[in-house]
């Protein structure tokens, strides 16, 4: 999996834009919780198609991120929690074992 590591607020606009080229997938990960472990896990055994950029998020590192993206694309935080942007805004938000890269990829289809 090639992570791109999410740590500076101005990221979310780089993301915003990006995503009007190629979906972008944020995947917001709390190295405290053994959950989010498991779903991280899940995604990184998974194959990661190259039409996608993934960004990790470590939630208790940057707090303030993880707020400015549920204020950006108007979903409620949760953790662990993966976001699928579109055309400028969060097509889809899965958390905790919903996290699959099967569910992922269809969306970016869709």
């Amino acid at each position: 999996m090639n992570w791109i590591p999410l740590i500076d607020i101005a990221e979310i606009a780089h993301i915003t834009e990006s995503s009007f080229q190629q979906p972008q997938v944020i995947f917001k990960h709390s190295t405290r919780c053994s959950i989010s472990s498991m779903a991280k896990g899940r995604l990184e055994r998974s194959e990661q198609p190259d039409s996608i950029q993934f960004y990790y998020l470590d939630l208790i590192a940057h707090r303030n991120i993880s707020a400015n993206i549920a204020e950006t694309f108007q979903v409620e935080h949760a953790s662990p929690q993966v976001l699928v942007i579109k055309n400028g805004e969060c097509v889809y938000d899965e958390s905790h074992s919903g996290i699959n890269m099967d569910e992922i990829i269809e969306q970016t289809n869709s």
